[in-house]
């Protein structure tokens, strides 16, 4: 018997959303076509989902024209098409075959800063040594990802579910490393901790992070153990998922991404669009999972998604049960 948990985010698309767009390679005014509030995002991660082009990251903090790629190590690149703003109800995105090639179909990942949400963005300078670095959620990171954008580094992803002594690459297909990258200490609810590890604080260069809070009815970062079961297993979030993010951990297959807008029936069950993040190959088919009001079920016993052991990342698109009470509707 599941508890049924309410949230302090009614409506997630006013810090969250998925958006599936045509490329025109030319300016592209990318509206959010969903019929819930506006929202300006602060992370924009586009990719087309038919052509081998690069997973494409910008975020306000460091500006529309610098952008770097969630399948390389690459240092952050000045790319004025690939994209050009940040609008009060969406993003601009200019002439280029990465973003926008014409007649092309993307999808956006699309998240705004806010403590209220749990997300911080967070520029800083390494300087090689154990230290600190503040943020603003008033709450525990359980999701930190940074990236050396000044450099060829890999993305470094620190899971709550994996300890402080471990770290991920978004950019590869590899299993936990240990690390020093987080000084073998847990986040606060004021700071996060870095050590001498390459990937978060090498001196003089430049660091972008992504700080993420959990919310309840809007965000989870947990762990699921696979069964090797064609039946699959059932994965309660407390939501109906609008993204699911999640990589194997004691095994090389990087992670994979799945939303509510991609899937062979329409955005609907079964679900089986989805991207390896370590590839720019276009989108794959073929290993279904169903986005339900409360959870993901998984529909096969592939060794990417029902194997071993898993971390994973999830935001909502409805609340199972709202402030008020009210229960979701089932997809």
């Amino acid at each position: 018997v599941w508890i049924m948990a309410y949230t302090t985010i009614d409506d997630p698309s006013a810090y969250f959303k998925v958006q599936i767009y045509t490329g025109n390679y030319d300016t592209n005014n990318v509206t959010f076509n969903d019929t819930d509030t506006n929202m300006q995002p602060d992370i924009v991660w586009a990719k087309d989902r038919s052509d081998g082009s690069w997973h494409t990251i910008a975020d306000s903090v460091r500006g529309a024209g610098s952008t770097h790629a969630a399948n390389s190590d690459a240092a952050a690149t000045t790319e004025t098409t690939y994209l050009t703003a940040f609008n009060s109800n969406g993003f601009t995105v200019g002439a280029n075959n990465g973003t926008n090639e014409d007649g092309e179909s993307n999808v956006a990942w699309c998240w705004k800063e806010s403590a209220d949400a749990g997300l911080d963005i967070i520029d800083y300078d390494g300087n090689g040594s154990n230290r600190d670095i503040s943020h603003n959620l008033s709450a525990v990171p359980k999701l930190i990802i940074v990236k050396e954008y000044s450099h060829n580094t890999n993305w470094a992803v620190y899971h709550h579910t994996q300890g402080n002594t471990n770290f991920l690459k978004l950019n590869a297909a590899a299993a936990n490393e240990d690390t020093d990258n987080w000084q073998d200490t847990t986040p606060t609810s004021s700071v996060f901790s870095l050590g001498s590890g390459g990937q978060t604080n090498n001196s003089g260069r430049d660091y972008i992070a992504y700080v993420f809070a959990e919310k309840q009815g809007y965000s989870k970062f947990g762990q699921y153990t696979g069964n090797v079961n064609t039946d699959g297993i059932f994965i309660y979030l407390g939501f109906s998922p609008a993204f699911f993010m999640f990589a194997e951990t004691g095994n090389a297959e990087g992670f994979f991404i799945y939303d509510n807008k991609r899937s062979d029936s329409g955005g609907g069950n079964p679900n089986d669009q989805y991207f390896a993040v370590s590839s720019a190959a276009a989108e794959a088919s073929g290993v279904a999972v169903d986005f339900v009001s409360n959870g993901v079920k998984l529909r096969a016993n592939n060794g990417h998604i029902n194997e071993g052991s898993y971390c994973y990342v999830a935001f909502a698109e409805a609340p199972f049960v709202n402030s008020s009470g009210v229960p979701n509707n089932a997809r």
